[in-house]
């Protein structure tokens, strides 16, 4: 008995003794810094403003957000487990209108060529 006593009293001695351990915030993923260097590739002059980068990371994360529903419906729809690059275009060509589309899936599909040959 006296070993659990003992255990006992080191559990409540170490809560009880007010150690504050200092909390990391947790940091917040933005496509911010994609945003500034697609930016710099088209205009290389003009700057964003705070504000006007809030609301070009909510487009994107809301975007993604119908893209990654409307290709989760696909799979669902066909009877299908895996989710593929096909289900992911078809969600882009029905969410977006024409030649946005086209640009869409092409750059979609380059980027998948250069992922896996690198």
């Amino acid at each position: 008995m006296p070993a659990n006593k003992t255990a006992a009293k080191k559990v409540s001695k170490g809560v009880a003794s007010g150690d504050k351990t200092k909390r990391s915030k947790k940091r917040q993923e933005t496509f911010s810094i994609y945003i500034y260097k697609v930016l710099k590739q088209v205009h290389a002059d003009i700057g964003i403003s705070k504000k006007a980068m809030s609301i070009m990371n909510s487009f994107i994360n809301d975007s993604f957000d119908r893209i990654a529903l409307e290709s989760s419906k696909l799979v669902r729809f066909n009877k299908r487990k895996t989710l593929s690059s096909r289900e992911i275009q078809t969600a882009v060509k029905l969410l977006l209108p024409g030649e946005l589309a086209r640009h869409a899936i092409s750059e979609g599909t380059k980027a998948v060529t250069k992922f896996t040959s690198a």
